[in-house]
């Protein structure tokens, strides 16, 4: 028996973390974060005595491949509209957003069997229930045969006032221009790597949601997936 997928691509920022999950709630699917998974990999794998602080030692790439596909990954929404993150029972969605744990992540997602075991970790993600996969590639490499694809997109400034905005709610100080320059420079790496670069799939509905608060943006989403076939309880 197969599951419905539904993926949803495109850049930080542009709020699909906000309508994957929004989905998830609305048709009781599982839910992928896969921007945390190399930041779940390298917390693990250091956890494990298999990746040390000092970046020029060797890594161990067969052992911490082993690692990476026998993990259990849960994505569960909250109440509170936050998702937490749980490997083999455990919460991680506290430890793994710090700059020790991303460097961690950029070290293991250069090694070719830990992506090759994460691609299948995250196919198996489809095989017990529907499946909300939010991402850059999750269209075009990790689900081509996705039921609905979605490629949600927001212009560079968009994305930067909604930055600014989430920090100063957070009584952080924020700055403009250096956080649009980050999105731009984030934006070409990503959408010009020679691997899996963020692009959307031939056959996803495109979206730009500069001009569109949530709600508007999950209602487009919602009618799309349903001339996919895909059934809301709501």
């Amino acid at each position: 028996m197969s599951f419905p997928v539904i993926t949803i691509d495109g850049p930080s920022g542009a709020g699909k973390g906000t309508l994957c999950l929004k989905l998830a709630q609305a048709l009781n699917y599982r839910l992928l974060d896969s921007g945390a998974l190399y930041r779940i990999v390298g917390l693990k794998a250091f956890e494990a005595g298999l990746l040390s602080d000092q970046e020029l030692t060797a890594v161990d790439e067969d052992n911490i491949a082993k690692l990476t596909a026998q993990l259990d990954i849960q994505f569960l929404p909250r109440d509170s509209g936050e998702v937490d993150i749980v490997v083999d029972g455990t919460s991680v969605a506290g430890e793994i957003r710090n700059e020790t744990v991303g460097g961690y992540a950029s070290r293991v997602a250069a090694l070719p069997k830990v992506r090759t075991a994460l691609l299948e970790l995250q196919q198996n993600m489809a095989n017990h229930s529907g499946l909300i996969a939010d991402g850059r590639d999750m269209g075009t490499v990790v689900f081509p045969n996705a039921d609905a694809k979605v490629y949600l997109t927001a212009s560079a400034e968009a994305r930067a006032d909604r930055r600014v905005e989430q920090l100063r709610q957070a009584g952080q100080s924020a700055d403009y221009e250096a956080i649009l320059s980050s999105i731009k420079q984030r934006d070409e790496r990503d959408e010009n790597r020679s691997v899996a670069p963020s692009k959307p799939a031939e056959d996803a509905l495109l979206l730009d949601s500069s001009q569109l608060d949530a709600e508007e943006v999950y209602r487009t989403i919602k009618k799309f997936c349903q001339t996919k076939g895909i059934c809301f309880s709501e």
